[in-house]
């Protein structure tokens, strides 16, 4: 496959500046990023599987719950948007490049980012206390408006968690992928305490505690920002530095967000419609009034259907968060590196596709064959019912088939990306955006919240199947895409090895029992589906394996094997 640079849509404007030449580099090692990416962040999702057990128990699966996720969704919009997504796609690739080449503008790059994206984040934080506060005391809203005061509380989380996501870059241009990885553990750690603090020590009702909680999000957004400066003292942004040598740089930034958020934001997005829809119930009541008739219908969700998509969504976020979007994030400043170099670019494009397939098809297969004791361990027990499990394993099913297509959508925005290509990644976002609203609206009434987490993967299957054939016109030729058959038949074989083994493993063992059956079925069946993936893996000689352990030294070939 011989990768050709496209144009660049941008390159031609009058802002630009000649970039000064490359010296030639082997195709990066994504391996070793990968690893301590995946490591931390696995500990990260770890805590926040802690966090949601903790939570579960205590509020349920009800309506003070659906409230809290409600009024979580547009900061938690933002940490994914911007600190997966929008923001630093669109500013990591020129600060790698001034870093290369000019260190100190690169500094006054990022402080210039820095104070922009506050003073407008601060600005849009306060109209939304304004439109909020307007509501509240309108009486909109079930709970005395509980979802709308939780949101005006978590609100100021959004310029906290941007600023954040400028040091994430920065720390990633300078090989330093643990700090912003780890950085959701100040969150899920902070929540842990608010809630366990206020229901076992207190012992207050749960209304306190959800506002306790509320108020530990926004505490733990400012932790994140002093640590992540304090990791940059060798690099901190030049905050108070003159900015007329960097403004090319600046107004390129500042073009390339609008679109990037909405090409890569479409997973992003989607939640947050589900999100929506699923809060109709507390956010307006059980009915819905449509016009021309002369009574109102009963909405098909119900008060604690956020809460249960909020917990299946937590489910399919971790092997998705882990590994798709570490892995994306470990890829794209080598790609950024390597847009003048057709081979580096190439082989670690491959090699982030090729990894992400081998990680992401496994996962997909697995989560759906364990997700009942899976959530049984996690969510089962205090206020959590049995309903409430089966209805959160459903959601769980539906997401779970999409994880690989959630991986490599990252993947594939971010070669677009590194090419200064936005627009592309945006036309498709707007359509998946557009039928997944559509597919929402008509499923519910027959699936229930259930509908939401098919209709997203149905769409990101499409999103995916689109990105796939764009990049392979614009960087690949047919004799190159037509080698990745052999190493996704070997993915396949392992998967379908891995499958039969959690079966047998779930069939040998009782289906229903206390906490302690389902941890052993849980555990068993992860140990024998991961050994049989694996097993099968190096006796077909799949090189993933290796690449997965390797450490950054000049590679060889990232090609077919």
């Amino acid at each position: 496959m011989t990768v050709a640079s496209p144009p660049n849509p941008e390159a031609s404007s009058s802002d630009s500046e000649a970039q000064p030449p490359a010296a030639p580099r082997q195709a990066p090692r994504v391996g070793s990023a990968l690893r301590v990416i995946a490591s931390l962040t696995t500990l990260s999702r770890f805590s926040g599987l802690a966090r949601d057990a903790v939570c579960s128990r205590i509020f349920g699966a009800g309506a003070i719950w659906s409230a809290f996720a409600f009024a979580f969704l547009l900061p938690n919009l933002f940490r994914r948007l911007f600190g997966e997504g929008a923001l630093s796609a669109a500013f990591l690739p020129e600060y790698a490049r001034l870093t290369d080449a000019d260190p100190p503008r690169a500094g006054a790059f990022a402080g210039a980012m820095v104070r922009i994206v506050s003073l407008w984040l601060i600005g849009a934080t306060i109209a939304g206390e304004v439109i909020l506060g307007v509501l509240v005391l309108a009486g909109v809203g079930a709970e005395d408006g509980l979802a709308l005061r939780l949101a005006m509380i978590m609100l100021p989380f959004m310029p906290l968690v941007c600023t954040t996501a400028i040091f994430g870059s920065m720390l990633q241009c300078h090989d330093r992928f643990g700090v912003p990885a780890a950085a959701p553990i100040l969150v899920n750690l902070c929540i842990i305490a608010a809630a366990t603090t206020w229901t076992f020590w207190l012992e207050a009702g749960t209304t306190a505690a959800i506002y306790a909680v509320a108020i530990a999000v926004l505490i733990a957004g400012v932790f994140q920002v002093g640590w992540s400066l304090a990791a940059l003292r060798r690099h901190r942004p030049s905050i108070h530095a003159r900015t007329e040598s960097v403004r090319p740089e600046i107004r390129r930034t500042l073009r390339r967000m609008a679109p990037v958020a909405i090409g890569m934001s479409a997973l992003q997005i989607n939640t947050l419609i589900d999100g929506l829809i699923a809060s109709w119930p507390v956010l307006v009541g059980p009915t819905i009034s449509i016009p021309f008739l002369t009574s109102a219908i009963t909405y098909p969700l119900d008060e604690a259907s956020n809460s249960i998509l909020f917990f299946g969504q937590r489910l399919y976020h971790f092997p998705l968060g882990v590994f798709g979007i570490a892995l994306a994030t470990a890829v794209f400043p080598m790609l950024s590196r390597s847009i003048n170099e057709p081979k580096a670019f190439r082989d670690t494009l491959l090699r982030g596709l090729r990894l992400s397939l081998f990680i992401g098809v496994p996962a997909s297969v697995g989560l759906a064959l364990i997700r009942e004791p899976l959530i049984a361990v996690i969510y089962r027990g205090g206020e959590f019912s049995d309903e409430a499990m089966l209805r959160t394993a459903s959601v769980l099913l539906g997401y779970s088939p999409g994880i690989w297509a959630f991986a490599l959508i990252h993947v594939f925005t971010r070669a677009m990306y590194a090419h200064g290509d936005t627009r592309t990644p945006v036309r498709v976002s707007l359509v998946t955006i557009g039928v997944n609203f559509i597919l929402n609206v008509s499923l519910i009434w027959v699936l229930r919240e259930a509908a939401l987490a098919w209709s997203t993967t149905a769409c990101a299957i499409g999103q995916c199947a689109v990105l796939a054939v764009i990049c392979r016109r614009r960087f690949g030729d047919g004799s190159r895409t037509a080698a990745l058959v052999t190493p996704v038949g070997r993915t396949l074989v392992a998967t379908g090895a891995m499958a039969i083994a959690v079966l047998a493993a779930g069939w040998a063992l009782p289906a229903d029992g206390d906490w302690w059956i389902q941890f052993l079925r849980l555990s068993v069946c992860v140990s024998a589906g991961g050994a049989a993936f694996v097993i099968v893996a190096i006796a077909t000689r799949a090189p993933e394996i290796g690449w997965l352990l390797e450490r950054n030294r000049p590679d060889a070939n990232a090609g077919p094997a």
